[in-house]
């Protein structure tokens, strides 16, 4: 036998972690010495050990956790529950790495500060343009408020597009404009660019007025890494004299499976200032 210093040891554990599982009955000392008190324990109590930790690193509850190492949870249900908590923590690390990205964004858009080239912007028209599109509110426009609700909704906006019959006749345009509930709020249009005439489907058909001045860039690179060029942008505006008049119209130029080999144009429209 183990004292419970030893086995805290082999099983890589704190002896506060152990007393704890004895207070609350989820792994019992094989031995307590009556006039001492001390707490022995076996190697075969390793393996319970084992299963305790690895089910509570996976964010099950204490009481989750002994109805499983006791069986009092089946075998489907268990694997239903390991299954369930995989996809959980897949979606925690998909959001952590596009935090993370937004965050390497930030940096980069720091680290140019001061030194930022700008003769890659273009002053031009952009014409009206007929699309379908669908619509939902984000919190705000911050990266982290506007990707989970734009992806879905374009998702969604070719999957009733296919079912009706309608296919696109050019680059997706994703539009935005402040909700009129406010609070910072944003309404955001996921749409792509079809012919006219087209009959209505399960979405809707607006034309897109033209913009007589638009100040453009082109981003290459996923959207999480917008920052940088869309700061860019801003800065040209400002120092040419013009002042935006709304939200940049994102167009969709390339979007391959790779986001990070997605090519986008930011089109800002602009009035003198």
């Amino acid at each position: 036998m183990f004292t419970i210093g030893d086995f805290a040891r082999h099983g890589r554990v704190s002896v506060r972690m152990l007393r704890h599982y004895d207070a609350t009955g989820l792994l019992r000392p094989a031995h307590v010495d009556p006039a001492s008190g001390y707490r022995y324990y076996t190697a075969a109590q390793l393996a319970r050990l084992n299963r305790i930790i690895a089910l509570k690193n996976l964010g099950f509850t204490l009481q989750q956790v002994r109805d499983i190492v006791d069986e009092q949870v089946g075998t489907e249900e268990l694997r239903g529950m390991l299954r369930l908590r995989r996809a959980e923590l897949e979606a925690a690390m998909a959001v952590a790495r596009t935090r993370l990205v937004q965050v390497e964004a930030r940096l980069r858009a720091i680290e140019s500060e001061g030194h930022m080239p700008t003769d890659d912007v273009v002053l031009k028209n952009v014409p009206a343009v007929r699309v379908a599109e669908l619509t939902a509110t984000a919190a705000s426009y911050a990266p982290e408020d506007i990707g989970p609700v734009i992806g879905p909704l374009y998702d969604e906006l070719f999957r009733r597009l296919e079912a009706a019959g309608v296919a696109p006749t050019g680059p997706g345009v994703a539009c935005y404009e402040d909700a009129p509930e406010g609070g910072g709020r944003i309404t955001v249009h996921a749409a792509v660019q079809v012919a006219a005439p087209v009959q209505d489907g399960d979405f809707r058909i607006v034309d897109l007025p033209p913009l007589d001045r638009a100040a453009t860039i082109v981003h290459r690179g996923s959207m999480d890494t917008v920052l940088p060029t869309a700061q860019t942008l801003a800065r040209w505006i400002d120092a040419n004299g013009y002042r935006s008049t709304g939200y940049p119209r994102e167009i969709n130029l390339e979007c391959p499976e790779n986001r990070d080999d997605w090519v986008t144009e930011l089109q800002a429209p602009v009035v003198r200032a």
